[in-house]
């Protein structure tokens, strides 16, 4: 924990205000996430159509992360990721806001699918001046993003507090009033306290009299490389099937819950803290002693502890909150264990001359593949609220087999 902390208050150039400021958008997203599908069936919207609006949801990302590299490598880092992220976060949050059927979520989905273009043009704001060597610093700023991520779901109970007495609907309302202030002022204290990198300025001067459809067409350079490179495919294809978990999850567990096994409506803010918790555990005192381990096994220990979870949730019958909340804490655990490392090692696969359209590339493929899965998810739930989570046990051992497939860099022989 000492080495944690020492590392958050000497941390210096981009890494800081990009860290530092991360709760004002995690604490306003961890407030309504819990709530959204409830939020969406309170108002008239079915499974279906919740499957629906998934599916144009990454379909818009996909056409925005197409975008995203083509336009942080053309007007930089730091202004790409100021008007993205206030398009991506800063708009919808006043659609859901005044949001009065099925219609509104599909618009609010089609805005929120602009997350992709900050998804890269932030990400680059912070990791573009990094080397190959400073994989160490990346995992800990990655731990601390996971950590910032975490604490900020203790702030979900007050939004629990305030539905268990008014409702969903009209706690949802004023949430998105307080996401639309605070989020739009981290992004302007982001932009004015950060630097253009030095990456992305060599990147600016190099695409300043070239095209954006140029540009696009350079795509086709960047896919061929992903296409020989056993690794960045690799962890392409990891990237897209967990993309797909993760949307499943967080969209039909709590209808679940509550439809289902006839958990309070108030509880789904509670369940997060629980998470939260087992997460902190894991990131403050439990990670650094994983790293004696291979990567690839702890991530196939994460992947066989989300299968256990996931059989347990289907098996949970209804009113067992006790069985519900193995569910949490074991799912937490796979989380901790498979997703930072992931993450770790989908940023150094990139090579940094592109790592702003391959990073564009890696999120277009990702949401491509899930696009169906969100109106199958959707129509799974709509027939048995159990299928969602029979779909993910199955998309975990897809999963457990690429990670396998990872080759571990063997040292040098000396040759005497």
């Amino acid at each position: 924990m000492r080495e944690m902390f020492s590392y958050l208050f000497s941390v210096k150039g981009n890494d800081k205000p990009c860290l530092w400021t991360e709760p004002m958008w995690a604490i306003p997203f961890n407030l309504y996430t819990p709530f959204m599908s409830l939020f969406m069936f309170s108002l008239g919207v079915t499974d279906v159509q919740i499957g629906i609006i998934l599916s144009v949801f990454l379909l818009s990302q996909v056409v925005f992360a197409v975008l995203g590299g083509i336009l942080t490598d053309k007007y930089g880092r730091r202004l790409v990721t100021l008007i993205g992220d206030t398009l991506a976060w800063s708009v919808p949050a006043l659609i859901w806001a005044f949001s009065q059927n099925y219609w509104w979520f599909i618009a609010g989905a089609i805005v929120n699918g602009a997350r992709t273009v900050t998804m890269v043009s932030w990400f680059c704001l912070w990791s573009d001046d990094k080397g190959p060597n400073d994989e160490h610093k990346t995992q800990k700023f990655v731990n601390w993003l996971y950590i910032s991520g975490q604490i900020a779901i203790f702030f979900a109970p007050i939004a629990g507090f305030f539905v268990a007495r008014n409702g969903v609907v009209p706690v949802m309302r004023v949430l998105f009033i307080i996401m639309f202030i605070v989020m739009t002022v981290k992004f302007v204290i982001t932009y004015f306290w950060t630097e253009e990198t030095e990456r992305g300025a060599q990147r600016m001067r190099e695409t300043e009299n070239t095209s954006l459809w140029q540009l696009f067409l350079g795509y086709k350079r960047v896919l061929r490389q992903i296409s020989l490179s056993p690794g960045i495919l690799r962890v392409t294809i990891l990237r897209s099937v967990n993309g797909i978990v993760t949307l499943v999850t967080s969209t039909f567990f709590a209808l679940y819950a509550t439809q289902n096994l006839g958990i309070a409506e108030e509880f789904m803010a509670y369940f997060p803290i629980l998470r939260a918790g087992i997460m902190l555990t894991f990131l403050f005192l439990i990670q650094s002693r994983l790293n004696v381990f291979k990567p690839k096994n702890v991530m196939f220990a994460g992947l066989l502890v989300y299968i256990l979870a996931n059989g347990l949730l289907i098996l949970t019958p209804a009113m067992n909150l006790t069985l519900l909340l193995v569910y949490v804490v074991a799912e937490a655990c796979a989380v901790a264990l498979f997703q930072p490392r992931l993450d770790t090692q989908a940023l150094h696969a990139v090579r940094p001359r592109e790592r702003a359209r391959t990073l564009g590339i890696y999120d277009a493929i990702t949401f491509a593949v899930a696009i169906p899965f969100g109106y199958f998810a959707g129509f799974l739930s709509d027939v048995d609220r159990r299928l969602p989570f029979v779909l993910n046990i199955i998309l975990f051992v897809i999963m457990m087999y690429f990670v396998l497939s990872k080759r571990e860099k063997q040292p040098k022989k000396s040759p005497h």
